[in-house]
């Protein structure tokens, strides 16, 4: 019966993506009535934004997992750093080294090579797993390290996908839900596995088995997704790959813009990071050692409710006013987990809802980073690829991540990890509010800002994108 399900389900795929294709590669100029075009397009988005959901959401039963679990206390070759932090800064260093990597590679990789090179980097995510749990203790540092080098190079090849569409904002907010949501699940599901009696290192690599294969359903529908149509190009630029004269003026341009940006994401993604991979020893610090389903609960209003933020800057057509909505946003998440923060020291509300409200104000400052941010920048500035800005920023972010894990451990021994972290989230909210003031002051004067909202220069020509539908 199961079989039979899963048959039907994928000849239904088959047929839909298909026709879908044939229909959107035309700009629907031509096969479908004017009552239809609506609903085809609108299938076509859902069925983008499901494809870019699974693949990142499937990616992080291959990343996560493993901080699910506790290990002994002890540290590593006699360092210092603790056994877990030690797994955790190997892994992020691997990450941090596969965005510098991707900040050329990705960037300039052919469409006919994503599908390939995504299914190539998931298989050795998973092999290195194995390797995680099959080595020597002393060893398993490295296996991990070598995990988080083909991971980091996925998030950039699912965003060509989905960029320079006129539904570019609701694909990458779906694809930003993904890592919110996944990260709690597939930490509940590695969970699920400890109790079930397997062992703790072979945990992650059952884990990412399990999810393998809707990663490798995820791709076949990225590769069914058509191509931006001539409208898309006209709002959001053609996207094309960047080379390295390319990638360098488009830093000269924007650096007064940028370089606040970039010190405020390096500081936010080790505060993200922190939270993510110490949450168990947070949350059992606040009294909710043992709930089950704890980290689903704390990462499901959050995605629910930054995805809903971000998706409907696809409703705002200009793109200089987009701008301002994704600064302001992210203004807004700074003020969040800073009264949050303050809430929750003062004991004015309880553990459980401030780690769901500094979530919630993190990632409205964190996720435009990954999505929108640059996508509007390159729609309003010229061609080229979001991607380049967005691994730019993750290369330094993860950089900075590797910094905060080992202060914690090596400088800030006295603090357990829940009374640094509120420290830490105070601290976040000053420097966010400052870097954010300085980027938008530099934004709002700048030669890309008095851009017309809807006069966008395409091959050349001035052409006005009067489209109002996704």
């Amino acid at each position: 019966m199961v079989s039979c399900f899963l048959s039907s389900v994928s000849r239904s795929l088959c047929g839909y993506s298909l026709s879908s294709k044939s229909v959107l590669s035309h700009g629907f100029e031509h096969t479908v009535t004017p009552s239809n075009q609506e609903s085809t397009r609108w299938n076509t988005v859902l069925f983008a934004a499901l494809a870019g959901f699974l693949a990142y959401f499937a990616m992080y039963a291959f990343r996560k997992p493993f901080t699910a679990a506790v290990y002994p206390a002890e540290t590593l070759w006699n360092t210092g750093v603790q056994l877990k932090t030690a797994f955790v800064v190997a892994q992020i260093f691997g990450y941090a080294v596969s965005k510098y990597i991707g900040i050329d590679v990705c960037s300039r990789l052919g469409n006919n090579s994503r599908g390939v090179v995504l299914i190539g980097l998931i298989v050795v995510a998973e092999l290195m797993l194995v390797l995680f749990a099959a080595l020597p203790m002393n060893w398993k540092v490295v296996a991990i390290f070598a995990n988080g080098v083909p991971l980091g190079m996925v998030w950039g090849l699912v965003v060509r996908y989905l960029e320079g569409r006129r539904c570019s904002d609701f694909l990458l907010a779906a694809l930003c839900c993904s890592f919110v949501v996944s990260s709690g699940i597939v930490k509940d599901v590695g969970r699920y596995w400890l109790y079930s009696g397997v062992e703790t290192y072979w945990m992650p690599a059952v884990t990412g088995l399990c999810f393998l294969p809707v990663f490798f359903l995820a791709v076949w529908m990225l590769e069914s997704i058509p191509n931006p149509t001539r409208l898309d190009e006209q709002e959001r630029q053609r996207r094309t790959q960047m080379n390295a004269t390319q990638r360098s003026a488009f830093l000269r341009t924007h650096w007064s813009i940028l370089w606040p940006m970039f010190v405020l994401y390096t500081i936010i993604t080790a505060y993200r990071d922190f939270r993510d991979n110490y949450a168990i020893e947070m949350l059992n610090s606040l009294g909710y050692e043992g709930t089950a389903g704890v980290f689903s609960a704390m990462e499901l209003p959050v995605g629910l409710l930054v995805t809903l933020a971000l998706g409907g800057l696809m409703l705002i057509r200009d793109n200089a006013r987009a701008l301002v909505a994704i600064y302001a946003c992210m203004f807004l998440g700074m003020i969040v987990v800073g009264i949050s923060t303050w809430l929750s020291i003062a004991g004015q509300i309880d553990g459980l809802t401030w780690i769901v409200g500094i979530g919630i104000g993190a990632y409205l400052t964190y996720l435009p980073f990954n999505a929108v941010l640059f996508e509007r920048m390159v729609a309003l500035s010229g061609g080229g690829t979001a991607v380049f800005g967005i691994y730019l920023a993750d290369a330094l972010g993860y950089t900075g991540s590797v910094g905060v894990q080992l202060y914690k451990d090596l400088a800030a021994q006295q603090l357990d990890r829940l009374t640094f972290f509120q420290g830490f989230s105070l601290l976040l909210s000053v420097i966010g509010i400052c870097c954010l003031a300085l980027s938008g002051r530099a934004l709002f004067v700048s030669t890309i800002f008095q851009t017309t909202g809807n006069q966008l220069v395409n091959n050349g020509e001035t052409v006005l994108a009067t489209a109002t539908t996704p």
